[in-house]
């Protein structure tokens, strides 16, 4: 099983785990989160997010995901990609997470395609007609 690892900013990681909890009815395995406050300095962090991929890591390798490309959060996940063990996906959202979650024990090079295609499709304008087929009226 692929451990998930979500670095972003201030505590909206801690809020997608929340949120996936709910969808999933409990707290899935080897998922952990870390939020990076303002003044926090990569350098600093890389410990404590090293020994969470670490714990992370069951062998299949951990996917990290960041909310922003380019900023602190995704910057410290940079310093970790290791491609085929730890990769990295930028512009998490909650469609992305439900999206790895479900595909986590496909191989990490199929759950970075995952994340991608969950993240992007999880963006949709919300029309008329979308509510229809959502809610069946």
């Amino acid at each position: 099983m692929i451990g998930i690892l979500i670095i972003a900013h201030g505590s909206l990681g801690e809020s997608l785990m929340h949120c996936a909890n709910h969808v999933f009815g409990g707290h899935p395995p080897h998922v952990a989160s870390m939020g990076v406050a303002l003044h926090d300095e990569p350098a600093t962090i890389m410990p404590q997010v090293k020994a969470l991929i670490k714990e992370l890591d069951q062998g299949e390798g951990v996917l990290v995901l960041s909310d922003m490309y380019g900023a602190t959060p995704c910057n410290v996940c940079c310093r970790l990609l290791e491609p085929g063990r730890v990769d990295v996906v930028a512009g998490v959202n909650l469609p992305m997470l439900v999206r790895v979650l479900t595909y986590r024990n496909e191989p990490l090079s199929v759950l970075v395609e995952k994340a991608i295609s969950g993240g992007r499709e999880g963006v949709i304008e919300v029309s008329k007609e979308a509510c229809r087929v959502a809610t069946g009226r």
